[in-house]
């Protein structure tokens, strides 16, 4: 199969990555948990796509640093589970692993293997690509464009009234550049580099697209620009870990509460030997409460390793829950980690780098609370995830806003410190 990504990709991304280990920009990563193949359309690539754009403004105006946009799409099939049975009403079945394994319907049949699966998950991330690619370069990410993209809640909440104040002051800024002869169709202002992401969970896909770049020799898995490894499946003498640390792609790995700081230097060590900006980041997923006891000590250890990593909060994973039936998570709940994630930072003097959310542009109620002020009661209504809870649009925008205080923050204290 052709390359998705090509190998010049990767090393602008790797450019972008060291940056936000600098605080020189900061990394936005976001989209589905699991894609699927039945709800693959172009209107939902449409409205994620809008909605990580929108976000990134947000953050844009607030930090003043690039945000570097990166979608959990093109890619995102398999899934790492807990349990391989599942049981219901007294039937075990082997569990859905995602689209690009096996189906999700609880039935024998679904959940048998098909490798053809692997093909149609290559097919709609080729689709996929080619939708973002034209989205990306083709005007319809200009920036006046996207402040003028209008989402269901704006008249309704607080952060669309925010972010209408917001587009207001965008617009008068484009037209102040404007009368100074920057022309709107200038790419600086019509286009944007995005990025695709996936877990690098399902071996023999990655394998099968990994290629050698023509101009360096190195190695590069074309299923996407940046790959990571999971918690489940970081082990130092693992498949996963030996598959990383071949391949030349900026890569990331999950770290979780249980993660042991020697361990943590060892496991960036093996990935990143030359010690490369750009090549890796730790992807903090630990849960609100646990952050501010288990974050500092390993942040300290990559100190004084002398590591060069990116550090980005996923607030997600570690803050799930089950209710009325439904694995939920609650927005205070996943605000609180991203803060602590910051907390931390700001006390240790080090840098916050990113987010990684699982979030979606549609008006889903699968995540508690936020601006939506969704319930317990409301989860039943629109609850579409394949696999784990996602943050809606309206939530995903609330969230950029917070991020974008939090990088308002730091630029203000680094302005004091070098007075």
């Amino acid at each position: 199969m052709p390359p998705l990504i090509f190998a010049g990709e990767c090393r602008n991304l790797q450019a972008k990555l060291a940056a936000c280990a600098t605080g020189e920009a900061f990394w936005l990563q976001g989209g589905d948990c699991a894609e699927s193949f039945s709800h693959f359309s172009a209107n939902r690539i449409r409205d994620s796509f809008r909605v990580l754009l929108q976000m990134a403004v947000v953050m844009i105006y607030g930090g003043g640093i690039p945000v570097v946009k990166v979608g959990r799409l093109a890619g995102q099939f398999a899934k790492p589970r807990s349990a391989d049975m599942e049981t219901i009403d007294g039937i075990a079945l082997p569990s859905y692993r995602g689209d690009i394994i096996n189906g999700s319907e609880f039935t024998a049949d679904a959940r048998i293997p098909d490798p053809r699966r692997l093909v149609k998950a290559y097919n709609q991330s080729a689709a996929t690509l080619n939708l973002l690619r034209g989205f990306s370069s083709g005007g319809y990410a200009g920036l006046q464009r996207v402040m003028q993209w209008n989402l269901d809640f704006m008249g309704r909440s607080d952060e669309g009234q925010q972010y209408l104040e917001l587009a207001g002051q965008v617009d008068d800024a484009i037209q102040f550049m404007t009368a100074c002869g920057m022309s709107p169709d200038n790419p600086l202002m019509n286009e944007t580099d995005f990025y695709v992401s996936h877990e690098a969970l399902l071996l023999d896909y990655e394998a099968a697209l990994t290629r050698e770049d023509s101009t360096t020799g190195l190695w590069y898995d074309c299923s996407g620009h940046f790959l990571w490894i999971g918690e489940r499946t970081r082990q130092l003498d693992g498949a996963h870990l030996e598959f990383a640390r071949g391949i030349a792609n900026p890569l990331g790995v999950k770290v979780s509460q249980k993660m042991e700081p020697s361990e943590l230097v060892s496991l960036i060590a093996t990935l990143n030997p030359e010690n490369t900006p750009g090549r890796l980041a730790v992807i903090v997923r630990m849960g609100a409460d646990q952050v501010h006891k288990k974050l500092p000590g390993l942040v300290r250890a990559v100190q004084q390793a002398g590591q060069t990593v990116t550090w980005i909060s996923d607030p997600m994973h570690g803050n799930t829950e089950s209710c009325n039936g439904y694995k939920t998570r609650r927005y205070d709940r996943v605000r609180a980690e991203v803060e602590a994630f910051f907390d931390v930072h700001e006390a240790l003097g080090t840098v916050p780098g990113g987010v990684h959310l699982e979030m979606t542009g549609d008006n889903v109620t699968e995540c508690l609370g936020g601006g939506s002020s969704i319930e317990a009661t409301d989860l039943e209504s629109r609850y579409h995830t394949f696999c784990d809870p996602r943050l809606n649009a309206e939530q995903a925008l609330e969230m950029s806003f917070f991020v974008a205080s939090r990088l308002r923050r730091r630029k203000q204290t680094r302005c004091l410190l070098h007075r």
